[in-house]
């Protein structure tokens, strides 16, 4: 193993890089030949001289970081030397002198496009204004379109990366970590790569949340020995009646994902106690060639429905119709004999292999097959945005996000063809997605032979027949109630919106309107009032106006408002005009914020430099990030706030970590909401706890009764979220109360 060994290496770091080339090599099976192991060998050797030298931050070799590339590219993903050689060399380009021909005439021109598109740009290419992170991506996907490679190399490198990520400074974990749940997770599993998804999802939770990831981690473990138990008392059963019948099988328990778990609690508002569906249970069977494996996987959920009674309105068939990454399966829940609800998973070998390695297990079980072509239609719609000149990056990773559907309904053409489309997707959606003049004259729909208007939401297994006129035009009201990116790139097309215009009306409105309140539209003044509406930078807040998305005529009343709104509660606004007649401006320290320390939310009301965002409303004690807005101004968010994943994904170099210091003084509007059996003298209770706690006092409450249930709300001033938690605790110790939760939005 000396060959390929620098002299700028230790023995101790040569060992370490022989050592995971050998894991390597036994990752290779035969689709690996000889002559293709000579040539990884060649990658391995040029790029372990080209990284000579240079250190991880964990302070291990850098080359060991490609070579675990190729690991997962060739072990995990299962692909062949062409990938595994790109992964080996997509550094060498970036961090050395080595250029894209140097690649090309050592290694070949498909390696070369690889490396290419794995490359990222380098800062004099990126516009001022737009997200380096954003078009670092549709660089990528350019290159995707030609070659899908790129991207399972890029999911392998980026799944790297989240396996090393604790060597990161905390304010780069966070936005790693963000924008890998934004986009590369969501990828994987629109590419069919559930294990990567997983694994990605979890790592993700793990360092924007530690002690939420550990605390459902620990839950886990310690349940671990009763859930062995219920998992071996539900498999017997079936065990002893699928070998009756001579079936070839694996059968296993699979546990939910951690981050699963979180999204579950976060999206259901349950407790981790009250999810039933912590285990599936997994047969994997190897078919008989003489019959059809859907025949043959019926006949298994016929075996486990007659030992244990099915849920009905839980049986998912992804065999007749796969989902849209290729996933094929029989799901049914049954009740067991513990009384749990259990999901059944079963799959041939073949739709299992499919199911961990998504499409790069296709090659090897059908060749040019079906889920192919579907791949090539989803790459299809890639180019499509591609092409669309009129939107930025920024606009692009946004409408690609579109396409990385998480959840899918089918619907039909009146002739029965079937078309797949994001739950959520409207008539005009489904018109764009069968012809552009269909959609651009669509003026409503026949849904299962009933009239319907344009901006209909669908529904899984919906008949569809587009009605259209030749007077009919895209109205630009379309766009607010679509939600396929084809359909919006195609209205934006038949616009032909001129951005130019539309980013100096809305800059006309925006001067006319602070003109008013004599406020000069200087940058920092801009970019607030961006961080207000939740946007990224002045051009899209000029074009959002422009374009009549957003109101500006609220500026008057969150300026003007007697209670101070977030803009002038924490910018400290000042009206009119001083003594000596001049435009005003807003008051903000000079001092320049430090985004490697962590930023100390302080409760002294003279500060000026941060404000909370509306989106997710932030209570001291909470979870929380900063976002720049500008050297010395933050936003503060929530950890877990959709937005921020957002501004992580798009702007993470504007991305900070940040902590309260103890609040006692100021307060802030809490809304909380209830439920549970009524009874007399329920809500005197609440009430009589809620004025007895010092530090809580309340502003509305509010209840409703019917057939005995109540459900209420509660708005209170809180300080903090101890007392917040404090308050839950006690109110769920009341006879008949059966859930509080905080409720993120709160209008005040």
């Amino acid at each position: 193993m000396e060959d390929g060994i620098s002299k700028l290496q230790t023995k101790a770091d040569q060992r370490l890089i022989a050592d995971y080339y050998d894991d390597l090599s036994r990752s290779f099976d035969q689709r690996i030949s000889e002559q293709d192991r000579v040539r990884i060998r060649k990658a391995f050797e040029f790029a372990n001289e080209a990284h000579a030298g240079v250190k991880r931050k964990s302070g291990e070799p850098y080359i060991i970081h490609p070579i675990a590339v190729a690991n997962i590219v060739s072990a995990e993903i299962g692909l062949g030397a062409t990938s595994i050689i790109a992964a080996i060399l997509h550094d060498v380009v970036e961090d050395t002198d080595y250029t894209l021909t140097d690649m090309e005439n050592l290694f070949g021109v498909k390696v070369a496009r690889i490396v290419d598109g794995l490359t990222k740009l380098s800062d004099e290419m990126t516009a001022q204004h737009d997200s380096k992170q954003a078009i670092n991506f549709r660089k990528m996907l350019m290159t995707l379109s030609d070659d899908v490679r790129v991207i399972l190399i890029k999911l392998a490198d980026r799944l790297h990366n989240m396996r090393t990520l604790e060597s990161m400074a905390p304010h780069k974990q966070l936005k790693i970590a963000a924008e890998t749940l934004y986009i590369f997770a969501p990828l994987a599993h629109r590419l069919g790569l559930y294990a990567i998804k997983t694994e990605l999802e979890d790592l993700s939770l793990k360092y924007k949340q530690p002690e939420t990831y550990n605390l459902i981690k620990f839950r886990l473990h310690s349940q671990k020995e009763r859930r062995d138990y219920l998992v071996d008392q539900f498999i017997t059963p079936i065990q002893a009646e699928l070998a009756k019948e001579g079936i070839n099988f694996t059968i296993s328990g699979r546990l939910k994902s951690i981050y699963s778990i979180w999204n579950k609690m976060q999206s259901k508002g349950v407790s981790f106690d009250e999810i039933y569906d912590l285990m599936a249970i997994r047969i994997v069977f190897r078919p008989n060639d003489s019959r059809s494996e859907k025949r043959q996987c019926f006949d298994i959920l016929s075996l486990i429905t007659d030992i244990y009674k099915p849920k009905p309105d839980r049986i998912r068939d992804w065999i007749t119709i796969p989902k849209a990454n290729g996933y094929e399966a029989l799901h049914v829940t049954v009740m067991g004999p513990a009384g749990k609800w259990v999901e059944v998973q079963i799959r041939t070998e073949r739709m299992d292999a499919i199911a961990e390695r998504g499409f790069a297990a296709h090659y090897k079980y059908k060749g040019d097959s079906s889920a192919e072509t579907e791949l090539d239609r989803w790459l299809e719609k890639i180019r499509e945005m591609l092409q669309n000149p009129e939107s930025d990056a920024l606009e692009f990773l946004d409408e690609f996000k579109m396409n990385l559907y998480s959840r899918e309904i089918v619907v039909f053409t009146p002739k029965g063809k079937m078309v797949n489309l994001p739950k959520g997707a409207t008539v005009t959606d489904f018109a764009y997605e069968i012809h552009t003049d269909l959609g651009n004259h669509c003026i409503g729909a026949k849904i299962n032979h009933k009239l319907m208007p344009m901006s209909h939401v669908l529904s899984s297994g919906d008949q569809v027949e587009i009605l259209t006129s030749k007077s009919q035009r895209p109205d630009i009201e379309w766009l607010k109630f679509i939600t396929t990116a084809k359909a919006k790139s195609k209205i934006k097309q038949a616009f032909k919106l001129d951005k130019r215009q539309h980013l100096e009306q809305g800059r006309e409105i925006i001067e006319e309107k602070l003109k008013a309140f004599n406020i000069k539209p200087t940058s920092d003044t801009l970019k607030k009032i961006t961080a207000y509406y939740n946007l990224s930078n002045k051009d899209q807040l000029y074009a959002q106006i422009g374009m009549g998305f957003i109101d500006f005529n609220d500026i008057e009343n969150i300026l003007k408002s007697r209670r101070q709104s977030k803009l002038a509660k924490y910018w400290k606004l000042s009206f009119g005009k001083k003594e000596n007649d001049e435009e005003v401006e807003f008051d903000l320290p000079d001092k320049k914020i430090d985004k490697k320390n962590t930023f100390i939310l302080k409760e002294n009301p003279e500060e000026t430099n941060y404000t909370l965002a509306k989106c997710c409303q932030p209570i001291p004690g909470e979870n929380v990030l900063g976002y720049l807005t500008s050297s010395n101004h933050v936003v503060i968010h929530k950890r877990n706030c959709p937005v921020a994943n957002k501004l992580m994904s798009q702007h993470g170099d504007r991305i900070i970590t940040a902590e309260w210091t103890k609040f006692k003084k100021r307060s802030y509007l809490t809304r909380l909401k209830m439920n549970g059996f009524d009874r007399v003298g329920i809500v005197s209770e609440i009430t009589n706890i809620i004025s007895k706690l010092n530090n809580i006092n309340m502003r509305t409450v509010m209840f409703d009764t019917h057939d005995g249930i109540f459900e209420g709300e509660l708005f209170l001033y809180i300080h903090n979220v101890e007392d917040l938690n404090k308050l839950i605790a006690r109110l769920m110790k009341i006879k008949g109360i059966e859930q509080v939760e905080r409720m993120e939005r709160v209008e005040d």
